[in-house]
């Protein structure tokens, strides 16, 4: 990576990069498409992280269809595509924490404890393989995005970080990696998630904030097959509840076990 993008660098043009960690579905490929707007090198990671990975059934159950993955890519015009092995990326044991600030450990951090000390750390890795200008992350994973930037700022890296909208199915469902695991059933059942985001915006201004999580997680609880496990309307710099309905800065998040997959989806409502 370095012999092959030293002399882009050296030619000042700009390089992109996507990681992700494979599965690719058409929010991927929105990613790769923004980055070809802002810079003249798209590098796309795939790697499947051990360090995230909570629950060791879930980082064996991941899916990993790598042809499919690179016939994606080739046709959505990314440049190169880096896919190390999980020894080059951790070649001897490491400790890693660094301080993410309070937020690490709200919504998904409270269920899902030490995962964004895994994200963060390989995303550094990336970071340094690819000495990106600029990075694009998907907004489904809104507090994925909060910390990254958070690491980047621990560090002072010279790169940029930019998120990007969700993109949805037509009946709503936000497009994930997990979806393909979601029986027929689990399928339907998965779009209360989108449909209660959506009950929160249209009725932000009429009801109060007690009431709008009141409804919206009655209306997931209704639904056979989905378990929930938070709802909260948050400020969108902290992620702690936010009961202020004028500021500034406010985002709809919620994640739910739907069957035997966990899905994760959000709404920025300012």
């Amino acid at each position: 990576m370095k012999s092959l993008l030293g002399p882009i660098k050296l030619e000042q043009q700009r390089i992109a990069l996507v990681p992700t960690m494979g599965a690719l579905h058409k929010g991927h490929v929105s990613l790769v498409k923004m980055a070809q707007q802002q810079a003249e090198v798209v590098v796309c990671s795939i790697f499947v992280n051990p360090t995230q990975f909570t629950d060791p059934k879930d980082l064996e159950k991941y899916p990993r269809p790598f042809e499919h993955d690179m016939k994606m890519l080739e046709e959505a015009g990314c440049h190169v595509v880096f896919m190390p092995s999980v020894t080059e990326m951790y070649p001897t044991p490491e400790e890693w924490h660094i301080d993410l600030g309070p937020a690490e450990f709200l919504l998904e951090g409270e269920f899902r404890k030490g995962h964004y000390q895994g994200v963060t750390q390989i995303v550094k890795k990336l970071f340094d393989a690819v000495s990106p200008d600029v990075a694009f992350f998907g907004q489904k994973d809104f507090q994925q995005v909060l910390m990254i930037k958070n690491m980047v700022a621990w560090f002072k890296l010279p790169v940029q970080i930019v998120s990007c909208p969700i993109i949805r199915e037509d009946d709503g469902l936000a497009m994930s990696s997990r979806n393909i695991h979601l029986t027929a059933s689990d399928r339907e059942n998965a779009l209360v998630l989108s449909r209660a985001l959506n009950y929160v915006k249209d009725n932000f201004s009429a009801l109060s904030i007690p009431e709008l999580i009141e409804n919206a997680k009655a209306l997931i609880n209704a639904t056979p097959g989905v378990a929930l496990d938070y709802f909260s309307i948050a400020n969108g710099k902290t992620l702690l509840p936010e009961e202020d309905k004028s500021h500034q800065d406010i985002v709809v998040l919620v994640a739910a076990k739907v069957g035997e997959t966990r899905l994760i989806d959000n709404m920025i409502l300012r």
